[in-house]
């Protein structure tokens, strides 16, 4: 018989302790994914706001979670100044042509907005107002080639919570860099508001996304329909938000597309491509 491949994963928790869905989510996808390609993964899971843990470089690829509160308020803190240098390290480990064996990361969410302050992609700022339920994203023209977003639909549905968003991107300075957008919030003609960036390749190994492709629809609609939460979200944001939402998550071309296509796509690169360095 043909021996089992190993994979070994590290998310980087950015909840801070505070409960989740996100966490659930990514285990699930891992473990989905290994069944379904016969894989020997394993996973190591790391608490980066709470305990200031970041992975070493022996794992194959990393996720680094959403998770609450302001990307800019941590500025200067001891646990974003080591997010900030394990970044680093694995951006100067992918850059060492020495290293065939790369190391891909996924950044979602809160990770996402902390990414693009540390590449300076662009204006991380407060929304006017929170984003919050089931939204259409829009597909940046000529990003055909990107593997991740391998057979979406444009625009594609996501699940989008945050008080954050990443706007104005220096277009000549993503283009120095290596770094491309991949997709942006709706369109909304009648409201003067620049449209969010959704979703960035910073560069051939890191990629990430201002909403969550991790959020499965059944587990959501679940978690929604409990009395507390239903409460909660109806008390903040009205019951035709909810309303929506739950519609939403039961449409199997919307959120189940998604969570079926971002993470899945990402850890089929990473794992079976390997990255490696073209000859």
């Amino acid at each position: 018989m043909a021996e089992v491949k190993q994979v070994r994963v590290a998310i980087l928790d950015m909840y801070d302790g505070v409960a989740n869905q996100g966490m659930r989510c990514i285990r699930e996808i891992l473990n989905s994914f290994a069944d379904i390609n016969v894989l020997d993964l394993s996973w190591d899971e790391f608490d980066v706001r709470g305990k200031c843990e970041v992975p070493d470089l022996s794992y194959d690829l990393f996720i680094s979670s959403g998770g609450p509160g302001s990307p800019l308020e941590s500025e200067g803190t001891e646990w974003e100044n080591v997010f900030f240098s394990w970044i680093d390290s694995v951006k100067h480990w992918n850059d060492n042509p020495l290293n065939n064996q790369k190391k891909p990361v996924f950044f979602i969410c809160h990770s996402f907005q902390l990414a693009c302050r540390y590449f300076k992609i662009g204006n991380v700022c407060a929304r006017k107002s929170t984003a919050f339920g089931v939204f259409p994203v829009h597909i940046i023209e000529g990003i055909e080639g990107e593997a991740v977003f391998s057979g979406l639909k444009d625009p594609f549905y996501a699940v989008d919570s945050r008080d954050y968003q990443v706007i104005q991107p220096d277009h000549k300075y993503l283009k120095q860099i290596g770094a491309s957008l991949l997709c942006i919030e709706k369109e909304r003609p009648h409201i003067p508001l620049e449209r969010a960036i959704m979703g960035v390749r910073f560069n051939r190994y890191m990629i990430g996304t201002q909403f969550h492709p991790e959020a499965d629809a059944i587990g959501m609609s679940m978690y929604l329909q409990k009395e507390d939460k239903k409460k909660t979200v109806i008390d903040n944001h009205g019951f035709e938000k909810w309303k929506s939402m739950i519609e939403h998550l039961e449409d199997p071309d919307k959120i189940l597309f998604t969570y079926s296509h971002i993470l899945p796509n990402f850890l089929h690169s990473a794992v079976f491509s390997q990255y490696a360095v073209e000859a």
